[in-house]
């Protein structure tokens, strides 16, 4: 099953695993079925289906998984967790090892359940299931398992007041690389640190260079969706860096190439919007365009995730094309969509929104809401280099 996973097949690897599953009779058995289907199903983007595997499983092993969160409650989950953290942060904790097979699973299966919340679920159950597979590790002790949990928790929870501190819980989690066998989970790892966390401290071309290598190890190890991701961060970082466009617009379309001969037609969509993108700022797509184009769904539906993506990349086409008034448009609708999120994207629209403010002033446009949209991007800009370096 592993091995047709690896090379694409993924009708097959599931017609395996489940023949895995009826023959097991043992729950213990079944349970390295159960993941690597949750990965299958990942990887297809059937994503709920990837959730409720391992809802299943975690509901199995005794655990609970709400339908509803509030919010508030996750964030002071999030303020609790941290502290926690803090208060075990020593050599003693670092040397102690979980050892219940149990607890491996769980922890396990919970950062698997985190990533497809990440997609299918709201913020505030991404924001529970990272608490609890970090708690889990708190209390067990820790196990190969740990470096992820913890870097899918800073991933999500960090903003600027707590910034300097997830930093060196990321380090940390890297650090214990050298202690568990973890190069299977090197896609993953890179994913979440170097294209979620890491740009608020380190040079945008060391996420580049170790999301590179983490597409590479993904794609070679047969771990074909966090290859995806490590890409998928890969382009954002470069678009967001300033690199060379059509040096980009040839990686971009190396990707396509590369994910239509192998059938992983999850991450194409996304691929086109980045290319449309780099083409419009190239040449206005004229010469640099193609025929196939993104499809973003209805845009006026709050749970539609690639709108997101299309506010986004509007508002920089916009900008660089000179229409002020759309940007300004698509500007406030980033706004209210990232808020206060402590993503790149977040403070990318906040950049773009205040130096559309600044022409818009030119203009004698708009001169109130400019003047207040100007205010909160220079803030946004010095909360994002504070701890750069």
């Amino acid at each position: 099953a592993g091995a047709a996973k690896s090379c694409c097949q993924y009708v097959e690897a599931e017609q395996i695993l489940r023949r895995i599953s009826e023959r097991c009779r043992c729950f213990e058995d079944k349970l390295p079925s159960y993941y690597l289907l949750s990965q299958i199903f990942q990887t297809q983007g059937r994503l709920v289906d990837a959730f409720d595997t391992c809802s299943f499983v975690l509901l199995q092993l005794g655990e609970t998984i709400p339908d509803l969160v509030a919010l508030d409650a996750v964030k002071t989950m999030a303020k609790d967790t941290l502290t926690m953290y803090e208060e075990v942060d020593d050599d003693d904790w670092l040397e102690r090892k979980m050892e219940d097979e149990t607890f491996h699973t769980k922890l396990q299966f919970y950062t698997s359940i985190a990533y497809s919340s990440f997609f299918c679920k709201s913020y505030s159950l991404l924001v529970y299931f990272t608490c609890k597979a970090v708690q889990l590790s708190l209390q067990k002790g820790i196990c190969e398992h740990t470096p992820l949990s913890l870097l899918q928790f800073t991933g999500v929870v960090a903003n600027n007041d707590n910034a300097v501190l997830c930093y060196r819980i990321a380090k940390n989690a890297l650090s214990l690389q050298e202690r568990f066998d973890v190069a299977a989970q090197v896609p993953e790892l890179y994913n979440n640190f170097y294209g979620r966390f890491a740009w608020r401290f380190e040079p945008f071309q060391v996420c580049v260079n170790n999301l590179r290598r983490g597409f590479e190890i993904g794609f070679s190890s047969g771990n074909n969706d966090m290859g995806l991701q490590c890409a998928f961060q890969l382009i954002k970082t470069n678009i967001f860096s300033g690199s060379n466009l059509k040096s980009l617009l040839n990686e971009i379309d190396y990707y396509l190439h590369f994910f239509k001969t192998f059938q992983i037609t999850r991450g194409i969509n996304v691929l086109v919007i980045f290319r449309e993108t780099v083409s419009v700022l190239i040449d206005k797509e004229d010469a640099t365009g193609i025929q196939e184009k993104a499809v973003f769904g209805d845009l006026n539906d709050p749970g539609n995730k690639p709108r997101e993506a299309f506010f986004h990349h509007a508002v920089i086409r916009c900008y660089w094309s000179g229409h002020s008034e759309r940007c300004r448009y698509y500007s406030e609708k980033c706004m209210d969509l990232f808020g206060q999120g402590g993503q790149p994207t977040a403070y990318v629209a906040k950049f773009f929104f205040g130096l559309n403010a600044i022409d818009l002033l030119r203009k004698k446009r708009h001169a109130s809401k400019s003047k207040e949209g100007l205010r909160k991007a220079i803030a946004a800009m010095k909360d994002a280099a504070a701890n750069s370096e």
